[in-house]
């Protein structure tokens, strides 16, 4: 499953989120609400439940919210929804607690804590960037953001998602050509924190980093490649984040 930002239903929890942003609470949850009606599978299903829950006022609509969101997860096998778990029985589980339902609490504290750290996906991964490299060399961490050049990265950063990657080689600093690498992690690798349970619930990027090398065994040709146009308005939207890279 490849998570797409043009269905309607993600789009309308995009058009909430910039509500919530806004200060424009109704109509955030108008728009949460709408995308909740229109959702016709499991995966929008448990999209929109997702963000209806998070915009509740009442702990018990919340609870039943996150409850609905798990329950369409569940019937996924995909790594993009899996990813998600952890946070939502722990969503689950403070609900229960702020009712004064320990039991229920610790049984979904538990079921949090149940999941592998370590994430599920087996690939293919790629590596954006736009330096020349050979097949066979090793992607190390130690280089310095993408995104704020003071910044000595502590891992190295890759992707399931070939499109994916070609937007990180886009925004990669460097005159040269955008470059996709297939590459394979020589080590254990974890969900990226800076894009997992962030706006959307779990990691549907499938974006990973790893302090162990990344082996490049191939090099990707074809990939949707960003506009100039779609290229700017991606590096003003970096510019004006205001969050903390987690490094």
């Amino acid at each position: 499953m490849e998570f797409n930002p043009h269905n309607n239903v993600i789009k309308l929890c995009i058009q909430g989120m910039a509500a919530e942003e806004s200060g424009e609470t109704e109509e955030a949850i108008t728009k949460f609400l709408q995308a909740w009606k229109e959702s016709t599978d499991d995966f929008e299903k448990f999209t929109a439940a997702y963000y209806v829950a998070r915009s509740q006022k009442d702990v018990r609509d919340k609870l039943k919210w996150f409850e609905t969101a798990l329950e369409a997860g569940l019937k996924i096998d995909d790594v993009t929804v899996k990813s998600a778990f952890p946070a939502l029985y722990s969503n689950i589980a403070k609900c229960f607690e702020e009712l004064n339902d320990l039991e229920n609490a610790k049984k979904n504290y538990e079921l949090a804590n149940s999941f592998s750290a370590k994430p599920s996906d087996d690939g293919p991964f790629y590596h954006g960037t736009r330096a020349d490299l050979q097949i066979g060399d090793l992607l190390t961490a130690g280089g310095t953001s993408n995104y704020k050049t003071e910044l000595v990265m502590n891992h190295i950063y890759f992707a399931a998602i070939a499109n994916g990657a070609g937007l990180a080689a886009a925004l990669a600093k460097g005159d040269g050509p955008e470059r996709v690498y297939i590459v394979e992690p020589t080590g254990d690798f974890e969900n990226d924190p800076n894009v997992t349970d962030k706006k959307f619930p779990g990691n549907p990027t499938r974006s990973y980093r790893s302090e162990a090398p990344l082996k490049i065994v191939g090099e990707l040709t074809d990939w949707v490649r960003q506009t100039p146009e779609q290229i700017k308005s991606w590096q003003e939207k970096l510019a004006n984040s205001k969050g903390e890279i987690i490094n």
